[in-house]
Formats: structure tokens, sequence, C-alpha cells
């Protein structure tokens, strides 16, 4: 086991422990039109293990054009569409399409005829265009110098290989958290006095989420996943989240990236919902709605390290490729 899993499964005790009479005490409360489980110190009950796997594409299919949302008649079509396979039309699978066509899924517990669309929702993205807003031009230019300067340098070093090859930051740890489908990704919630913990399956990250009211760190401190504050507002839980470094490039974005995560407890689930505000990067800010599911778990242990040959293998491939290539080049 490496220290960063040990550490985190620490981290998670610690905290279990200061929460066990939340965690083994659950009120409900009726607010108008539901009825949500609570804490009993009255917060809404976040807590357990929770499933964000869904047929929905984050973006949505062009051919829908400004359709929102799918009739029960075109969601079951759409439904068995996806379940039967047929993954070479946009849109089908969702986030599990690409994945779909290098992998047998279900080796991984992913069956896509288990799979259902976790809303009516036509995309993940939300809003009338449900796509992304197009890049300002002066952050084109900014990540095009970006790739510039590191094309013909990607084998140089471990330091030019992507976050995740290196085992630091797996695409379904980072924030904020959009379904992935190569494994699924469940994620455990604990809460206490002036916390919430969120454990990723992927990777085995914990993420401690202060809810006492503080302020976020000085500026000058940057941080991958940035800095994370909460508080509560009625049946949600509010996360803002500042202080990124230009290293987390969350869909081409920039240090300025500001993240706004809402857990709204539902009777049947939870409603993750984040906004995303960098204005050098878009001229407007876009949402994206993820509803969770209850899962039984458990969540067990994912490993990335252990074993992980593929940075060393990648940079003695490419010195073996420059020997050859200077070796030709000497003849």
């Amino acid at each position: 086991m490496s220290h960063r899993s040990l550490a985190s499964i620490v981290a998670l005790v610690v905290l279990i422990l200061v929460a066990l009479p939340a965690a083994g005490q659950t009120t409900k409360a009726t607010t108008p039109g539901k009825t949500v489980p609570r804490t009993p110190d009255g917060k809404p009950d976040l807590q357990g293990i929770w499933s964000d796997n869904t047929l929905t594409p984050f973006e949505r299919p062009k051919g829908l054009g400004t359709k929102e949302f799918y009739t029960d008649a075109e969601l079951a079509e759409a439904t068995k569409k996806a379940q039967t396979g047929n993954v070479g039309e946009e849109g089908e699978l969702g986030a599990a399409r690409p994945q779909a066509v290098r992998y047998d899924l279900e080796l991984y517990g992913f069956d896509p005829s288990k799979l259902r669309y976790s809303s009516k929702r036509t995309s993940l993205v939300i809003g009338q265009e449900g796509v992304v807003p197009p890049m300002l031009p002066a952050a084109r230019e900014r990540n095009a110098e970006r790739a510039a300067q590191n094309k013909g340098h990607e084998f140089d070093s471990y330091a030019q290989r992507p976050l995740s090859e290196r085992c630091l930051l797996m695409n379904q740890q980072r924030i904020p958290m959009t379904p992935g489908a190569n494994e699924g990704n469940l994620i455990q919630i604990v809460q206490g006095a002036g916390y919430v913990t969120v454990l990723h399956e992927i990777n085995h990250d914990t993420r401690v989420i202060p809810t006492d009211g503080r302020p976020h760190v000085p500026q000058n401190i940057r941080l991958w996943q940035g800095d994370s504050v909460g508080r509560w507002e009625g049946d949600t839980l509010v996360v803002d989240t500042t202080n990124f470094t230009n290293l987390t490039n969350y869909r081409g974005s920039s240090d300025k990236l500001h993240l706004i995560e809402r857990f709204t407890r539902t009777p049947d689930g939870i409603t993750y919902q984040y906004t995303v505000e960098d204005p050098s990067t878009w001229a407007k800010p876009w949402t994206v709605e993820i509803p969770w599911t209850k899962s039984k778990g458990p969540v067990y242990e994912w490993a990335c390290h252990e074993g992980n040959t593929m940075i060393s293998t990648i940079l003695n491939g490419a010195r073996v490729s420059e020997a050859e290539a200077a070796q030709k080049k000497s003849k």
C-alpha cells in the first residue's frame, strides 16, 4: 500500500469517528414538496456511497439542436439503442462511448445493458445550448502556445507526461466531478462537525471540505484541485473552489478557474451540479447537472502506483528510438 493511500484511509477513518453519531442516526424532515433525510444536527444527510454512472452524454448531440429533454418514448428508444452496444453514433453510451470502443467493459463491472439515462436531459451540460461555450480567442491562443512548447518534448522525461499517467490526478478524481466509464466511479461521503469528506474510488483520493465558515487560503497558494470551502444553503451544500494552478487545465481553463459545486439532497439521491467560471477562457459561465444514485458499494481501494511501469516503459522506448535514429544518422 502506498503512503498516499494510507494517508487517505487515515483521514477518512478520523472523520468517520467524528461523524459516527450522525452516520448512525438519520432523521427525516419535511420541506415543501419533499422529504429529505437529515442528520441529528439538522443538516441534509449526504452520507453514503453514490454512483454517477449515466448514459447521458456530456454535451448535447448536434442533431438534437436546442432540445433539452427527451419524451418518455424518446428516452426509451435512446436507452435501447445504447444498451445494444451500438457505439458508433454520436451521443450513445454517454461518457462510456469512447471506452466501449477500446475495452470489453463487462470485464470492469460496467455492463452497458444495465445502464440508464440518469434523467430525461439530453446532455449533462444544461441550458438551451447544451454544450460548453466556445473558447475565447485569447484562450485558444494560450492553449496553442502551451501545446507548441511541449511539442517534440513529450517523451523527454516523466515531467512531460500527463498527470493521469503519473498516477497523480486521474480524470475521474478531478474536480469538478464528471462521470467516466472504464470502471465507474463510486463516491463515498461522510459528514462531521464542520467538515464534509468525499472519498473517490478512482485513485482512492480523499477530499476534505470545511464548512465552518473559514475563508480561502491566500491567492499565492495554488493547488491542482484548488482550495475548497463549503457552506449550507437549505438542503444544498455549496462548495466554492478557487486557487487552481495552470496545470489544472480543466477543458483548457486558466489559473483563474472558479468552480461552484452544489450537492442537493433529494429523497432518492443527490443532485450534483457545478458551474464553471473563467473569464480568461469563456465569455460566460456554464453549468453541468448530474443525478447521483445510491449504491451498496463497497468502495475498494483503487491502486495506481503499485506495479505501474507505464512511465518507465514509455521513456525507455523513447530512448531506444532516439538511439536508433542517431545510429541511422551517423551512417
